[in-house]
């Protein structure tokens, strides 16, 4: 068993939103991740998903997206990305998996996920204090979103006496610094609950370039957005 990270698939396979308008890397990117996946993921591994996966505005028109995931091997661990408007309550959500027959799918909100040596947890994330045009909406989302974060840590914290102590994984959809790569609340609960790997996306062509990689206070952090990737789920684990 091995665990894969891949954010950012921005399928559109619903709607009529074309990607190659960020860039001739985005020219068949579905096909590519469809190829590289079955190239890379066995069916017992497992995939965690930070956020963006679809473009459909709601949850019904997402059906195609999530056929294309579902169809792709592995188990798969899916949060929310800022573009994610189809996202709706867990309840909503884990009834839509069910009454489509959707079974390799789990959504990470509020929650953790144990696999085997392993407790996924985590959030959406927000940008940082310290960006130009951070405003007083965004300090209530970034708040909002560490409270998130320490709920699901909390989660897992919850069950460690049960399931044994395991290595931490927190799976974010923004980076969890600012662009001068500043630290934030969210390294403040990470460090709470002595996580071991941050997996982040969001970041796309330049943007990319502030990407925070490698250790940073005793943590791992990674990028894993999909065309950072050039589409290939990359093992974490």
């Amino acid at each position: 068993m091995a665990i894969f990270a891949i954010s950012d698939l921005h399928l559109a396979l619903g709607i009529d939103k074309p990607m190659d308008i960020f860039g001739d890397k985005w020219i068949n990117y579905m096909e590519k991740i469809k190829i590289s996946w079955n190239e890379t993921v066995k069916p017992e591994d497992n995939v965690i998903i930070p956020g963006d996966i679809s473009w459909a505005t709601y949850l019904e028109d997402a059906y195609k997206d999530f056929e294309y995931i579902e169809n792709l091997p592995g188990s798969k661990i899916i949060l929310k990305g800022n573009h994610d408007y189809w996202w709706a309550t867990t309840r909503k959500l884990n009834n839509y998996l069910a009454e489509n027959g959707f079974k390799t799918m789990k959504f990470l909100h509020n929650n953790c996920y144990v696999i085997e040596n392993f407790a996924i947890c985590g959030t959406r994330g927000w940008k940082c204090p310290g960006e130009e045009d951070f405003s007083e909406e965004d300090e209530k989302i970034y708040l909002r979103e560490i409270q998130r974060l320490n709920i699901s840590l909390e989660s897992y914290a919850k069950i460690a006496s049960d399931v044994g102590e395991k290595d931490i994984i927190v799976a974010l959809h923004f980076m969890p610094f600012n662009s001068k790569r500043e630290s934030s609340g969210f390294i403040d609960v990470m460090k709470k609950y002595n996580v071991k790997l941050c997996i982040y996306g969001h970041l796309h062509g330049n943007g990319a370039k502030n990407a925070v990689e490698g250790e940073y206070e005793g943590m791992e952090f990674r990028l894993v957005a999909a065309d950072y990737l050039d589409f290939k789920p990359l093992r974490i684990y």
